[in-house]
């Protein structure tokens, strides 16, 4: 059930803590997730193979406004979050304010950290963390030309 999936900030730290006593191999990620697209999701596919649980973090409305400029997002957070919950590879979503997850990662304290193949390794926020305490930071394939940003130029220009 996808309402099962949505996590509260507040609530993570709890959340975590459990599944790491359970054992589990926690896998992050985060992003805006604007227009969700076949690139997405074979992205979070690849990430939850690399572990036990995915835990996706969603940039808030006012964040991808900062970071996308006017006009973004085109979907609201509270669908955005819906239409992440629904995919079978994500196990919980949650949405974070700042312009970067760091102090959210460092709640979380997964395994694994994963951001697209956009990123290299050392400019993953949070690898720090992960890479300090054990943990493995990944840069996975990125499907090239399939992105929200070229989604809306696509439609702008069939206008």
């Amino acid at each position: 059930m996808i309402i099962t999936k949505l996590c509260e900030a507040s609530q993570i730290s709890d959340l975590t803590g459990l599944l790491h006593q359970q054992g589990k191999k926690i896998v992050f990620t985060n992003g805006c997730f604007d227009i969700l697209h076949a690139g997405h999701v074979l992205y979070l596919e690849s990430a939850k193979n690399l572990g036990d649980v995915l835990i996706v973090g969603v940039n808030s409305d006012a964040s991808v406004q900062r970071l996308k400029g006017m006009g973004r997002p085109i979907v609201p957070q509270e669908e955005r979050i819906v239409v992440l919950a629904a995919l079978q590879s994500v196990d919980y979503v949650l949405i974070f304010d700042k312009d970067t997850p760091y102090d959210l990662i460092e709640q979380v304290h997964p395994e694994v950290l994963v951001k697209g193949g956009d990123w290299a390794v050392d400019e993953i926020v949070g690898a720090d963390l992960v890479l300090g305490y054990g943990g493995i930071v990944r840069s996975l394939s990125f499907k090239e030309g399939i992105s929200s940003s070229d989604i809306i130029k696509r439609i702008r220009e069939s206008d």
